[in-house]
């Protein structure tokens, strides 16, 4: 594989909750230049994001009230699932040639832009051929209307079987990544993007809010260990602690945050300033495991 893949801000702002922040426009773009001025350049998207995709349309008005935004960003937006339409229709994944550059024309409209900067099938489809998904990826290729294209919740197999297809490298797959859900360190998912030197996005990070709620054995384990590490670290929170401990693999994950708070976003900055040991690393792994390397 060659290497020529575009260049992420350390730390990546998610929008899949923008509908829920009850934010007017104004507010929307002066969030955006908050943490642009942090070093986050790089948004997360898709269309299934809000109702009726209304997160991709209101990141759209914000680029639209502030055109010169685009230029200061990378955005990356997803296609392939989608909501049954109705009750008689279930909701499904769809790689065809059809639906992805439709989807892709559609984000474009809702953004506001001309290209996006990376396009992400979200999940892995079943029914993909992967030669059609080349097919389209080729097209938005030379039409220009996507720079880059990776993966979402790939499995390497399926990694494997699309970039077998493509001229071009993947540039990510986006897979969940957290200290509750380890199934990336031990599937081979992290092992191959590490072979290919390929940085995984990493969403969910703080596992949905369940280190934070979650009254479990697991959960109590976690957050016991959590808040020591981070009083030997100097971190001013263990979401802060849960950051760094997902930076601190080898594959280089990039984090995606998901808050509309900015002072959440700074505390994720702000983690990349923390060096993890090996040993705090493995405490944090055991504590979720439940024991210790045999």
């Amino acid at each position: 594989m060659n290497k020529s893949h575009p260049v992420f801000s350390p730390v990546i702002q998610g929008y899949w909750r923008m509908a829920e922040w009850g934010m007017t426009t104004q507010q929307q773009h002066a969030f955006v230049k908050q943490h642009l001025e942090m070093g986050i350049t790089t948004v997360d998207h898709a269309p299934v994001y809000g109702p009726d995709s209304a997160c991709e349309r209101m990141f759209g008005e914000v680029l639209s009230l502030d055109p010169a935004l685009r230029e200061q960003i990378e955005i990356v937006s997803k296609c392939g699932i989608y909501p049954g339409k109705n009750p008689n229709e279930v909701a499904h994944y769809n790689s065809s040639k059809e639906a992805i550059l439709a989807s892709v024309d559609q984000s474009l409209s809702r953004l506001n832009t001309d290209h996006l900067d990376v396009l992400l099938l979200h999940r892995p489809d079943l029914l993909m051929d992967a030669d059609e998904a080349a097919e389209a990826f080729e097209l938005l290729s030379k039409a220009g209307k996507v720079k880059h294209f990776g993966v979402s919740n790939f499995t390497p197999s399926q990694f494997d079987l699309l970039q077998s297809r493509l001229a071009q490298d993947l540039i990510t797959n986006q897979v969940e990544v957290n200290p509750v859900n380890l199934s990336v360190t031990e599937d081979g998912t992290l092992d191959q993007l590490q072979e290919y030197r390929v940085q995984p996005m990493a969403w969910s990070c703080l596992a949905g809010g369940r280190l934070f709620n979650d009254t479990s054995e697991q959960m109590n384990r976690l957050r016991k260990t959590l808040s020591e590490v981070a009083e030997e670290l100097g971190a001013s929170s263990i979401d802060q602690v849960v950051y760094a401990w997902v930076m601190r693999m080898p594959s280089n994950p990039i984090p995606i945050i998901g808050s509309g708070q900015i002072e959440r976003v700074q505390v994720a900055v702000d983690a990349l300033e923390l060096t993890m040991s090996h040993e705090q690393w493995y405490r944090i792994w055991g504590a979720s495991k439940g024991h210790g390397v045999a």
